[in-house]
């Protein structure tokens, strides 16, 4: 008996009336199918619902190294790292870079090697640079080339997102995607909330012990291992889940991937990308409130953000699931394009906690957005397929196969975000000496996207209907 074969529980067989499902070696399903209702209720949901948790819990720690760099930049200077305002973002920015690219191929690693498979090897890469972090952070010679390389390697958290979202698609049906993959994005996107909030914790605590920053690495290597474990003990592998070169090629040439891209690059891109600099932001526009010091320990208060957004995003899903995707991302960019105006409008006041409040509810926006642009993907490609009886939307398994690898591509053209931001507000900074040129690009961003939504998504006479 192979140790896959012994990690398998032995399921009872299903109630009357629910199609059989046939377990392999090596954790794989035969004969799934979401859209089938007995088999959902029968045994099809607690099966989804087992694969969700720990989906989450290792795209959650693949978020926490992605967001790593962020916030141990600012602790850098005083370690006795001399780096330019231009070099720190791009430490900031280029964990983005690598990650949305890694999305693509991360997009079709399911496919080729199982949804379960493939989340144990995505976990374990995550070894790399968090224990390369922490020997560069240890010694402040380490040249800016190799501070680089390395804070490219945490592009590898980035990557994660693709896969596991293409994943999870399979598992459930049309009519509760958007809360599963909201879920799933939200439980990877508070990743980034906890390593903001913990990594200052933990360098404080390692001081008292002369470890200080190295920490930010090593203290989430046993929580990746134990990740990986929990993902070879308990996910499964979908065998229809198959790799569809023809359905992934026809959803490159689906023109609506490219506008859904778009409109992610302003949400989800204005989500990363922001907690990537906001420590940055709030270290150079507020100095005095750079850190916040607690029973001890010195904190910043940029945690707020990612985790406000993380948290919108669910419910951006299960409103889209109720009012439409359009229409709640269409509110999500008239916010974000206001507070954007209007943080430009009130900085020179000099109010840290307006500050906060405002890009607070910027983050919630963009949360919001992130989860309702991503329910919309599945539905518009499956208004491609088939329709139910009741004219209700179903997915077929090649219409799933499409829409998976869209959201694996369209997660990864819109991470691109996560580097433009910090780049865009660099440039800004550099030329102007302030970000305020910046804010009024992302202003005019939002409202492009706003019209690009309403145009293809909102109107009666749109060619998909609204979404």
């Amino acid at each position: 008996m192979s140790i896959d074969e012994a990690a398998s529980p032995t399921l009872a067989p299903p109630p009357s009336g629910v199609t059989a499902l046939t377990h392999r070696p090596g954790r794989w399903i035969d004969g799934w199918d979401a859209e089938d209702t007995a088999q959902w209720n029968g045994v099809g949901r607690s099966i989804a619902r087992r694969n969700l948790q720990w989906s989450i819990a290792c795209e959650f720690l693949g978020f926490v190294v992605w967001q790593l760099w962020s916030i141990v930049v600012v602790y850098l200077p005083a370690a006795g790292f001399t780096f330019t305002t231009s070099q720190i973002f791009w430490l900031i920015s280029m964990p983005s870079l690598v990650g949305a690219t890694l999305r693509i191929p991360y997009t079709f690693m399911v496919p080729r090697f199982g949804g379960r498979n493939w989340t144990i090897i995505s976990a374990l890469l995550l070894l790399i640079p968090a224990v390369g972090l922490a020997l560069c952070v240890s010694n402040p010679e380490t040249p800016f080339g190799v501070m680089l390389a390395v804070a490219a390697l945490a592009g590898l958290g980035g990557g994660n997102f693709a896969s596991s979202m293409a994943n999870i698609t399979f598992f459930y049906p049309a009519r509760e995607k958007g809360w599963a993959l909201g879920l799933n994005a939200a439980g990877g996107n508070l990743g980034a909330a906890v390593a903001q909030f913990m990594v200052p914790v933990v360098i404080g605590l390692g001081a008292a012990f002369s470890l200080g920053i190295p920490l930010a690495g090593w203290v989430w290597v046993p929580l990746i291992l134990v990740a990986a474990f929990g993902a070879w003990k308990y996910m499964d592998n979908l065998s229809n889940a198959r790799s569809d070169l023809a359905g992934s090629f026809a959803a490159v040439r689906e023109p609506h991937l490219w506008i859904m891209a778009l409109l992610y690059i302003g949400t989800f891109g204005s989500f990363i990308g922001f907690a990537g600099v906001f420590p940055k932001l709030i270290a150079d526009s507020f100095p005095a409130f750079r850190t916040i010091d607690m029973l001890g320990i010195s904190l910043t208060l940029a945690f707020l953000g990612p985790l406000v957004g993380s948290l919108a995003r669910p419910f951006g899903g299960r409103l889209a699931d109720r009012f439409g995707g359009a229409i709640i991302t269409v509110c999500a960019f008239a916010v974000m394009a206001a507070i954007a105006l209007t943080v430009v409008w009130t900085l020179p006041l000099g109010n840290f906690w307006l500050f906060l409040g405002l890009f607070l509810v910027l983050f919630t926006a963009a949360g919001a957005g992130n989860g309702a642009t991503y329910r919309m993907i599945p539905i518009i490609f499956a208004r491609r397929g088939a329709v139910g009886e009741a004219g209700e939307v179903r997915e077929s398994v090649s219409t799933a196969r499409k829409s998976a690898a869209a959201l694996g591509l369209i997660s990864a053209v819109g991470a691109y975000g996560g580097f433009l931001i910090p780049q865009v507000l660099n440039a800004s900074n550099s030329a102007t000496g302030s970000y305020d040129n910046a804010f009024y690009g992302f202003v005019a961003g939002y409202v492009l996207m706003l019209a690009v939504t309403w145009f293809f998504y909102l109107r009666r006479s749109s060619t998909v209907g609204k979404v």
